[in-house]
């Protein structure tokens, strides 16, 4: 299936796939350094009640609402992880484990009262988005990149995920001495004058823009997996952080492609009737990398 069959059913999933791993690959990797892995773990659960909020309040499922309502989730679990940490005089991680956990829970809730009938919001997409029902209809094949008239059908997520993806890549780029001074040295970085409690903030906020452009399309299995596994996969590769970068931008991709790819044709294969989750597969690739880095990787022994 390489004509145009393949254009129209297989190319925009593969690429917003792409799209959403890397996009969630690049500050996972300055989260891990930083000890902030379960971040990215966390912004994928805060989201989903706030989306809920904005969809039940503006009746829209658009990226506006969306990034405010995550944006008002998140100061409120913030507020939240604080007054239990102090309240109950409990660390911060089980905090932010009872905080998160209830969040989502809640936000799942509200998905089965509310009536999301006619858009694509409920608890199976917020698990499992919709990756495999982004086709696109206009294309008609390969000439199909260069019409734009066919252009103008493409799934809305997709050119979505690319803005998501080249603001995420350009404040890497623009912030990226300033980064990694403050996720090796922090001590070191603020005697420079950098202010690091602003940067790590923005670092958190670039982080929930990928969450949150990627969640209507992938939910939030992929986004939890990209945080954390390309990222991690890569440190056994490398000790150079710009390499490290480039290793996880590989494997991100990598896992799309092969998890879109095993979870349409896989079960045929081996002699099963039908397709399995493309979101489950591609997280699930995502671990399998991880663990084939644990076993071969260069600097698996180093990272403790």
């Amino acid at each position: 299936m390489m004509g145009a069959e393949f254009v129209a059913l297989s190319f925009p999933p593969i690429l917003i796939g792409v799209l959403v791993a890397v996009a969630c690959a690049l500050p996972g990797n300055f989260l891990l350094l930083r000890g902030q892995a379960l971040i990215g773990d966390a912004i994928s659960h805060v989201v989903l009640p706030g989306i809920v909020v904005a969809f039940l309040l503006t009746g829209l499922v658009a990226t506006g609402p969306m990034l405010l309502g995550a944006a008002g989730a998140a100061v409120i679990a913030v507020v939240a992880i604080e007054a239990v940490r102090r309240l109950g005089r409990i660390e911060s991680g089980a905090a932010m484990g009872v905080i998160f956990t209830a969040m989502f829970a809640g936000g799942v809730l509200l998905l089965e009262q509310s009536d999301t009938s006619n858009v694509h919001l409920d608890v199976e997409h917020a698990l499992y988005g919709n990756l495999e029902s982004l086709i696109w209809l206009d294309a008609v094949g390969w000439a199909s990149l260069f019409d734009p008239v066919a252009l103008a059908g493409l799934p809305v997520e997709l050119p979505r995920m690319a803005l998501a993806l080249v603001v995420i890549a350009l404040f890497l780029c623009l912030f990226w001495r300033p980064l990694a001074l403050s996720t090796f040295d922090e001590g070191f970085a603020r005697g420079l004058g950098i202010r690091t409690g602003a940067l790590g903030l923005a670092l958190v906020i670039m982080s929930a823009i990928a969450a949150v452009a990627a969640f209507d399309a992938v939910g939030s299995i992929i986004v939890i997996a990209m945080f954390i596994c390309p990222p991690a996969a890569a440190r056994m590769m490398t000790n150079r952080l710009g390499h490290q970068v480039a290793w996880s931008v590989l494997f991100a991709a990598l896992a799309a492609v092969l998890g879109y790819v095993l979870a349409g044709y896989g079960p045929l294969w081996i002699g099963a009737s039908a397709s399995v989750s493309a979101a489950g597969m591609i997280a699930t690739v995502s671990g399998i990398i991880l663990a084939l880095a644990a076993v071969a990787g260069p600097h698996r022994t180093r990272n403790g």
